[in-house]
């Protein structure tokens, strides 16, 4: 059989990887001036972190996880997102004791998730995520909102649209569930079975279905807006104000929802509003999600984070029509032809050339000089150094720049020095 990718993953070939490298620097720019520390966990964990840091109830859990048994008879799960990942070792590792909390984290990431691949969704994915932990404070959480919005500004895209909901406090959260389950449960035959399933487990899933998106009882589905107590309308308020201070547009969605039991006041979704992006339109979602960390065993710590997928933002600039700028110039190519001494001589150079930071490439496929110069043009050398017996007899070699044709000699002893200062030059 032919060897094939597994559906749903992509193999990122070089000359696609370098334009996700020159994403990926400046998303690690834009957090280091938030001041926002990398954090990195094990690709998979013991499958109860994603039970009690997803939720039972959840799609990712019940459908989509990659879960297997190892050798030792424990459960293990391919991870599926990076929040509960986080979590688990914010508990583990005892950073709730920094004296410099909040701990602002952030991380790149594969995740997996079985579902049915379509564009810009994949079984293998992979993620930048944010996690803001040891603040209450409704700064923080437009502080995570502003730097979502800025590394999308910050590479370009224009078409975004920032939706911001609020699920309120503990009190508030019950009694708008409540609402939902007396306002639903009469059509309850009318649901799918998931619906009826999230009716008694979790009702506010129910307003996050898309089978059930057009049914009539959605659009008079009670608002979790009409249910905030003081306590979280004020709070809500506050990061409206943020956001409004620091310039970033929004629009307020009462049936954005993070369905989770912990997640509480701020959410947030992050959409392309391109044509032609499709029908999928989120970018980045997220929200607060106090109840979490006391989840892993930890004690009551606040929280906020989001998760970014990076193939749609590569796909949004794309639809966009944003070159990424990349440069694919090679900065020297080192010709051979003659003996052995000079292949030998031309290994050295190449091997002192790369260790002063010159990028620096040679020919492995024993090339006849012309072949040389052709395999130099195609990798977009801007230069060309020239290595024969006669060179290696006079102890000098011959760099040419390949754009204006000029030529000079110079020492091969003194090659390092004179090649970095043909660099500067051109």
């Amino acid at each position: 059989m032919a060897m094939k990718a597994p559906r749903g993953t992509v193999d990122i070939l070089p000359e696609d990887s370098v334009k996700w490298q020159y994403v990926e620097s400046k998303i690690k720019e834009i957090c280091h001036a938030y001041h926002y520390h990398e954090i990195r966990t094990p690709i998979f964990e013991h499958t109860e972190v994603f039970q009690r840091g997803v939720g039972d109830s959840t799609d990712i859990v019940q459908k989509e996880m990659y879960t297997f048994e190892d050798r030792g008879g424990r459960s293990i799960t391919l991870r599926p997102e990076g929040t509960a990942a986080v979590a688990r070792a914010f508990v583990e590792n005892k950073l709730y004791g920094s004296p410099n909390l909040p701990e602002k984290l952030y991380y790149f990431g594969s995740m997996f998730r079985y579902e049915r691949p379509q564009k810009g969704r994949m079984r293998q994915l992979n993620q930048f995520g944010v996690e803001a932990m040891g603040s209450e404070d409704p700064a923080i959480d437009a502080e995570v909102i502003d730097l979502a919005m800025q590394i999308y500004r910050s590479l370009g895209l224009k078409s975004l649209k920032l939706v911001i909901n609020s699920l309120g406090d503990k009190e508030s959260r019950q009694a708008h569930r409540d609402a939902l389950v007396a306002h639903f449960d009469p059509y309850r035959e009318e649901l799918c079975s998931d619906c009826q399933s999230r009716l008694d487990n979790n009702p506010l899933r129910v307003l996050d279905c898309k089978k059930d998106r057009d049914h009539p009882a959605m659009k008079t589905a009670p608002s979790i807006l009409t249910y905030l107590n003081e306590k979280s309308q004020t709070y809500f308020e506050q990061v409206k104000a943020y956001l409004n201070a620091m310039g970033i547009a929004y629009t307020v969605d009462p049936n954005l929802v993070r369905g989770l039991d912990y997640y509480n006041h701020t959410a947030f979704e992050i959409m392309s509003e391109a044509d032609g992006f499709g029908a999928i339109t989120t970018l980045a979602g997220g929200g607060r999600y106090d109840g979490l960390i006391n989840e892993f065993g930890g004690p009551n710590t606040p929280g906020i984070g989001f998760g970014m997928g990076l193939e749609r933002l590569l796909m949004a600039l794309q639809v966009e029509g944003i070159d990424i700028p990349v440069d694919t110039k090679l900065d020297c190519f080192v010709a051979g032809f003659g003996s052995e001494k000079v292949r030998t001589e031309a290994v050295k150079l190449v091997h002192q050339l790369r260790a002063s930071g010159i990028q620096v490439d040679t020919d492995y496929q024993q090339r006849k000089m012309k072949g040389q110069l052709k395999a130099a043009d195609r990798l977009k050398a801007r230069f060309v150094i020239f290595l024969g017996d006669d060179e290696l007899e006079k102890q000098k070699v011959t760099v040419k720049n390949m754009e204006t044709g000029n030529q000079k000699e110079v020492s091969i002893n003194d090659i390092v020095s004179e090649f970095k200062a043909l660099l500067e030059e051109s």
